[in-house]
């Protein structure tokens, strides 16, 4: 796989932490929103590792 898919997805990684993160930071969190971004977040970690 070529370095520009890697990027991509280390991008797309970082972008779901940061949405994780501000999530977390509201008062009243969405739990649903947290599980489902931080199960998005490891599909790519998994493809990464593939890599």
């Amino acid at each position: 796989m070529d370095n520009s898919h890697l990027a991509a997805l280390q991008a797309k990684h970082a972008g779901l932490e940061a949405l994780i993160v501000s999530e977390l930071q509201r008062p009243h969190p969405d739990d649903s929103t947290v599980a489902s971004l931080k199960k998005q977040k490891l599909r790519l970690k998994d493809e990464m590792a593939r890599t």
